[in-house]
């Protein structure tokens, strides 16, 4: 069987009770721009109680919550043979949230996903996304994944729907107050059956 914690450029692991893993996610929230993008609370300063919070619920509430890395190079073979290869870099964040005891006969989800700045518009998101997806219908057996983003957020609808193939499903109107204005909330989703049209025709 295929390693399918791994696509093309990125590998997922999970998040550790590490000194790296913590500072790692917290830099993910403290991300003001990335915050408004993704989060509907109050933009505030992160502690380190809340990101802290906010981790270990990726970490325990979540179907699936894995750290995004982008794989090192391929080792050189000119070098000698006990040189240490580069780790895997943390670039970001993934999750599918978790089925609610008495619902899990429904077989839906939620994906969440952040990119740290650096790596952001390279594609490594929907690099990330495509992989959730395989790993929810193929591993999990979902039926139905949902995704949200924000009416202002224009590149990650244009994302969604018209390069990943998500269908939009509906707003809740100026749902958010964001930078003085109100705006929607876009909801999309896939099904499995979608889903599995879109492997097929790639």
């Amino acid at each position: 069987m295929e390693n399918v914690f791994r696509s093309d450029r990125l590998i997922y692991r999970a998040i550790e009770d590490t000194p790296e893993d913590e500072d790692f996610m917290h830099l993910i929230q403290s991300d003001p721009v990335a915050f408004a993008n993704s989060d509907n609370g109050i933009l505030a300063p992160m502690t380190r109680k809340e990101s802290g919070s906010w981790k270990k619920s990726v970490q325990t509430n979540k179907l699936i919550g894995v750290i995004i890395c982008l794989a090192p190079p391929p080792s050189n073979p000119a070098l000698p043979p006990d040189t240490k290869s580069s780790p895997p870099t943390p670039i970001g964040c993934i999750a599918l949230t978790g089925l609610k005891p008495g619902y899990f006969q429904h077989r839906n989800s939620y994906i969440s996903v952040d990119i740290t700045a650096p790596y952001q518009r390279k594609g490594y998101g929907s690099e990330a996304i495509k992989w959730v997806l395989d790993w929810g219908f193929r591993i999990a057996g979902l039926h139905r994944i949902g995704i949200e983003c924000f009416s202002y957020n224009i590149g990650a609808r244009e994302l969604y729907e018209e390069r990943l193939g998500f269908v939009f499903e509906g707003r809740k109107r100026e749902a958010l107050w964001h930078n003085g204005g109100w705006h929607d909330l876009l909801s999309f989703s896939m099904l499995e059956s979608e889903w599995k049209k879109l492997v097929q025709e790639e």
